[in-house]
């Protein structure tokens, strides 16, 4: 048995042209982008939305923070859109970034004394493009405003009423625009390149953080702006940690490697997982993995065919497909995360798939990782996780993870 690799594939950095084009991209994409959440606010009776989520602000306003940021920012990168105005919070450290990436924004410079403000900012936006009228219910994306945040702003103008708004924003985000599947696609080409040129380093007695460590070298040295999440790197009997971190435990012969990674592009993530043989891989190790490929293959056979009719499978169905291949060889029990989830500006986000995933067809275009995985506590764990471009009403069903699925030997 070989390793079996890309062929010497490497990534190519996107350009400073590339990022001024994706940019322009988002630029012209957000009016409609806002088209359609006021829309929902019309529909629902909002005359305001109050939105705090990192990856919806940039969705929504152009207004970038970085992975964590949003902790240290305060209120910076928040914003309130009414009917015709788009208002963005920005304290002195944020201003010119701000004005610089929302030029169609009204920047409102709040700092320590938002609570203070929330009344004049309120009374500042207009529920109707006639200016009819003042804001009396204003939805808020309740899932991430604290509590103790939402009733000061509640003492501080009693007249307005907050409406806890929740997944509108994440529900127009899982349909994505092509110059977002371009981003997601960069951020995988990087990640195949990065775990293709960290192969000559896995051999045994390397510890689990030196080699997560160099893969996340490799990504951010060859077009990564940054980590999708942090590198998962599992050896042995801890690959059947779904979600485990790397330790200093050394890399054996004859068993398995677990990676989950991923990069991040122009704002825009990726996702990956491999599993890796070191040396010669176990009759048990090599029968769970062709298991999950197995598994994994029913589950894009089913997009597939479903591309291919131009229909909207459930969900669950897909799902089901890779889990009842599971389930048939004795191994249910041991799959027991979901199938996969949507990608984008978040690593995890709408749709996902999953046995408690909403019973609803799935969305059109959009992109989410398939990853089954089959984990024996104690002794070892496979996953195999690609993102797909799924978009039935143009026929479209494309692999943007491109590092073989084959078995591949390592460190021999």
């Amino acid at each position: 048995m070989t390793a079996a690799v890309l062929g010497e594939r490497r990534a190519v950095p996107p350009t400073p042209a590339d990022l001024e084009r994706w940019r322009a991209a988002d630029a012209l994409a957000r009016p409609a982008r806002l088209g359609r959440l006021r829309a929902r606010m019309d529909a629902e009776g909002i005359d305001a939305y109050f939105g705090v989520r990192r990856e919806n602000t940039r969705y929504l306003t152009g207004f970038a923070l970085a992975e964590g940021e949003e902790k240290v920012a305060g209120v910076s990168g928040q914003f309130l859109i009414s009917a015709d105005e788009v208002v963005v919070l920005a304290d002195s450290r944020y201003t010119l970034q701000a004005r610089d990436e929302c030029p169609d924004a009204r920047i409102e410079r709040v700092y320590n004394d938002f609570s203070e403000r929330w009344p004049q900012l309120v009374s500042g936006l207009r529920p109707s493009a006639s200016g009819n009228g003042q804001v009396r219910r204003i939805g808020v994306e309740a899932g991430f405003v604290a509590f103790a945040t939402w009733k000061r702003l509640a003492s501080a103008a009693p007249d307005v009423e907050l409406v806890p708004i929740e997944g509108w924003v994440e529900e127009f985000r899982q349909t994505k625009e092509p110059a977002e599947f371009e981003r997601v696609a960069a951020a995988c080409s990087v990640a195949d390149a990065a775990l293709e040129a960290l192969l000559p380093a896995i051999r045994p007695g390397v510890t689990e953080h030196e080699l997560a460590l160099q893969l996340e070298w490799e990504m951010r040295t060859n077009g990564a702006e940054a980590l999708a999440f942090d590198v998962a790197c599992l050896a042995g009997e801890r690959a059947a940690l779904p979600h485990g971190s790397p330790t200093s435990r050394e890399v054996r012969a004859a068993e398995v490697l677990l990676f989950d990674f991923g990069a991040q592009v122009g704002g825009y993530r990726s996702d990956m997982t491999r599993t890796l043989f070191v040396g010669e891989p176990s009759r048990r190790d090599l029968d769970v993995y062709q298991l999950v490929s197995e598994a994994q293959d029913a589950a894009i056979s089913r997009l597939a065919a479903a591309t291919q009719a131009g229909e909207h499978p459930t969900n669950r169905s897909v799902d089901a497909a890779a889990r009842d291949v599971i389930a048939a060889a004795g191994h249910g029990e041991h799959f027991g995360h979901g199938l996969g989830h949507g990608i984008g500006l978040a690593t995890h986000e709408a749709p996902s798939l999953g046995r408690l995933a909403p019973e609803a067809p799935l969305p059109s275009p959009t992109v989410f990782s398939v990853e089954p995985g089959v984990y024996l506590d104690g002794m070892t764990g496979v996953r195999i996780e690609d993102l797909v471009i799924f978009d039935p009403d143009t026929h479209r069903l494309e692999r943007l993870t491109h590092f073989p699925r084959e078995v591949t030997v390592v460190g021999a």
